[in-house]
């Protein structure tokens, strides 16, 4: 696979604190990439690095060969990359069904007013009806959004993301506070994205990293530890003692 995605020396320091130093990643096209790693070894602040959320005290980002160190989080989104919302400070005043709305508008250049005409654009509706039925989310339609518990704000999340129909997604614990019995289904919807669109996701849970997961990175105070298949990862000892916690097992 070619690299779709990829980081050069990519570093963020604070002070003396190097929250990511030095990481460099090539991520294929179609990729399933997931990243794991302890509390505080740098992996939002990686995914904030690739989106444009922060800026870089050193190193490149590309996409295709191209380099977007300097873009901007919405030239990044105009290029096929997405990540998921803090939807109840964005669109708490909204319903369910007029936030996905808007981010399905946003993707075809339709008014951004179209939701308050929506029966004059029923394509529109059409996707984001189904976008939401995909994720169990058809039933909420009409509640706002600030009145969802938070598991379901955390589906509305990734629906927007879903949305604008990413080529590169980046999931930042797409599973955190969702219902046990529904990550499975979450991921689920994640694996029926066209085989082309490429996944990087952080999360904790190791049964859906080694099930969803073709490719590992382990990130540690900042720096990458290793990367591999899934059963490479698992068999190494630096990750159970770092991570996994089966040092004395080992």
């Amino acid at each position: 696979m070619s690299a779709v995605l990829r980081t050069a020396g990519l570093t963020k320091v604070w002070g003396a604190f190097a929250a990511v130093s030095e990481v460099n990643l090539e991520i294929g096209q179609g990729a399933r990439h997931a990243l794991i790693g302890p509390n505080g070894a740098g992996k939002t602040t990686l995914i904030n690095l690739l989106t444009g959320a922060l800026a870089p005290t050193a190193g490149e980002v590309f996409v295709d060969g191209v380099r977007i160190t300097g873009m901007t989080q919405h030239e990044r989104v105009k290029l096929g990359m997405a990540r998921t919302f803090q939807i109840n400070s964005l669109f708490e005043g909204l319903t369910v069904l007029e936030s996905v709305l808007l981010a399905v508008c946003e993707r075809t250049g339709a008014a951004w007013h179209v939701w308050r005409e929506a029966a004059r654009h029923t394509r529109e509706v059409t996707e984001a009806m189904e976008l939401l039925r995909s994720l169990h989310l058809d039933g909420d339609a009409q509640t706002l959004t600030r009145h969802l518990a938070y598991g379901k704000q955390r589906l509305v999340e990734i629906a927007l993301a879903l949305a604008c129909r990413p080529r590169i997604l980046l999931l930042d614990e797409p599973a955190a506070g969702i219902p046990a019995g529904e990550t499975a289904e979450v991921f689920g919807v994640l694996a029926r994205l066209p085989a082309d669109a490429t996944i990087l996701f952080i999360e904790h849970d190791m049964d859906l990293v080694f099930r969803f997961a073709e490719r590992i990175t382990v990130l540690v105070g900042g720096r990458v530890l290793t990367e591999g298949t899934p059963d490479e990862v698992s068999r190494d000892g630096r990750v159970r003692e770092v991570y996994l916690g089966e040092a004395q097992h080992g």
